[in-house]
């Protein structure tokens, strides 16, 4: 893996997004802190490094910065939004509060033509960006030049090409700067001179044998969920190391309709992957009776997962290795800001580590992989599209669409109803439009009439979100007749529901999760 590009991370809620933007350009890039940018630079040798934007501001104190010898290396770099404040203010530049913030779209004019902005954008030319700041800078270092503005930003990005050290204030990772992907691009392939040869063909290949070599003839035990994370990591490790693997399947019984049996007939009977499937819906439901808080929900079916989980791998006596489905965010969110290791790395549950005393090492195949990434491998090693595809599913499962106490009533109710709602969707061929579809079940009962009796049941809300990036979001809009169509069905079909309400709300940048 030759060719590398190295992100500095300044804090930015966004910083995860450049590196997406990067691999889409087929080159592979890593997310270092700032405290841990010389490490990073000696581990990966990149042939370029980006800053990204982040919450501080370069006129006070303490605050974070890029270490001095990197613009002294000869390397290409990119600074985003602080990033760019933090390198104008290193070169001799200033920057200052701005008298007008700039947050949201802007329309951007570009004032000069540069390398980054080759084939992309000429000069007179305009197009929209996305701005987030309360700084600008006011001055920029000798060798620089303004080649774009905005109406608030008269400094919006600056180009030295002779160095190849260039700024942009806007974002051009976020989806609301139109061309942001393909500067980025030009960025890695134009500037840094990366081929973008890097491709998820090479990298099954290059884990597989990596496994083998990490693994040798010892044996392996994984969590399967069902989930993609867990389902991606099951197949690769058996690709890579057949009957040494032994995953086991733990049903807290806050699973899909008809899930379970699914991931059994998937994985045992096509894959003939080594299962242990463990039925633990009635201590978790049991454990579960009288809780309402949604954190307490959280860390009682965490606790009771891990409990669970260690009693069944316990009776695989010559297990070496345990294989967790980390992916590359949880990594980044396992280090803090200032560069210190957090309490644990998220299970592929997202309910916490496991314990010590499994004395168990570690193996996390999917660790340099973000979401779609994962998606990618799982149809190179020929998953079925109808589980690669499928939306995410939070690892507490129902637990956390039940607000309130959560009872088999209510799963049974919830099930049926997110049943319906989803094969709606499928039948009108919106499944893969969207990026997270469900139904929560409210803890509301209402009076309602059906046919000449009243009811006292209870409400639905359905949800569903489109994103490109999984960070931002926006409700989908179904048209009236489709609503219409579900709600009859689930009010017709599922006994317990008598009213049905749709979710609208959207969800800003910054925001991962949809639960």
């Amino acid at each position: 893996m030759a060719e590398r590009i190295l992100i500095i991370d300044f804090g930015s809620q966004v910083t995860q997004l450049i590196a997406r933007r990067v691999r889409e350009a087929g080159v592979y890039c890593e997310i270092v802190p700032y405290t841990r940018a010389l490490d990073g630079l000696r581990r990966l040798a990149p042939k370029g490094i980006i800053l990204s934007g982040g919450p501080a501001s370069v006129t006070g104190s303490d605050t974070p910065r890029a270490p001095d010898e990197i613009f002294k290396l000869g390397l290409p770099i990119l600074g985003i939004c602080y990033g760019q404040q933090d390198m104008v203010d290193h070169l001799g530049g200033t920057v200052a509060a701005a008298e007008n913030r700039e947050f949201g779209r802007a329309s951007l004019e570009i004032k000069d033509d540069c390398l980054l902005f080759e084939g992309v954008w000429k000069k007179g030319g305009k197009d929209q960006v996305w701005m987030s700041h309360g700084d600008t800078v006011t001055a920029i270092p000798e060798g620089f030049k303004i080649v774009a503005a905005s109406e608030n930003a008269p400094f919006a990005a600056i180009a030295d090409d002779q160095r190849r050290f260039y700024g942009l204030q806007f974002h051009p990772e976020v989806v609301h700067t139109l061309k942001g992907a393909e500067i980025l691009a030009n960025f890695v392939h134009k500037i840094c001179g990366c081929g973008g040869d890097w491709t998820m063909e090479h990298f099954k290949t290059q884990k597989i044998q990596s496994i083998r070599d990490q693994v040798g003839k010892k044996h392996v035990i994984c969590g399967l969920s069902g989930g993609v994370d867990s389902s991606v990591v099951s197949v690769l490790l058996q690709e890579a190391i057949g009957d040494q693997l032994t995953c086991v399947f733990v049903d807290h019984g806050l699973l899909r309709e008809g899930e379970a049996k699914q991931v059994v007939k998937l994985f045992r009977d096509h894959y003939h992957i080594n299962l242990i499937h463990r039925d633990a819906s009635e201590l978790f439901l049991s454990r579960l009776k009288g809780v309402e808080d949604p954190e307490e929900k959280r860390k009682i079916i965490g606790a009771t997962f891990i409990e669970v989980f260690e009693a069944e791998a316990g009776k695989i006596k010559d297990a070496d290795f345990l294989a967790q489905g980390t992916l590359y965010p949880d990594v980044i969110e396992s280090v803090s800001f200032t560069g210190g290791p957090s309490q644990t790395i998220k299970s592929h549950h997202n309910v916490g580590g496991l314990p010590e005393k499994m004395k168990l090492e570690l193996i996390e195949p999917l660790r340099e992989l973000f979401k779609d990434e994962v998606r990618e491998l799982g149809r190179e090693l020929g998953l079925p599209a109808a589980l690669v595809e499928r939306h995410p599913f939070p690892g507490p499962g129902l637990a956390i669409r039940i607000p309130g106490e959560v009872t088999r009533e209510k799963c049974g109710l919830l099930r049926k109803a997110d049943a319906i709602y989803l094969e709606e969707i499928s039948k009108a061929g919106l499944y893969n439009e969207i990026w997270q579809a469900f139904a929560v079940l409210l803890p509301v009962r209402t009076v309602g009439v059906m046919g000449d009796a009243r009811t006292y049941d209870y409400v639905c809300a359905l949800r569903a979100v489109t994103s490109s990036d999984g960070m931002t979001a926006d409700y989908y809009d179904f048209s009236h007749d489709f609503l219409g169509r579900v709600a009859t069905r689930i009010i017709n079909e599922v006994q317990g529901i008598n009213r049905i309400v749709y979710d609208i709300t959207s969800k800003p940048p910054g925001t991962i999760e949809w639960e």
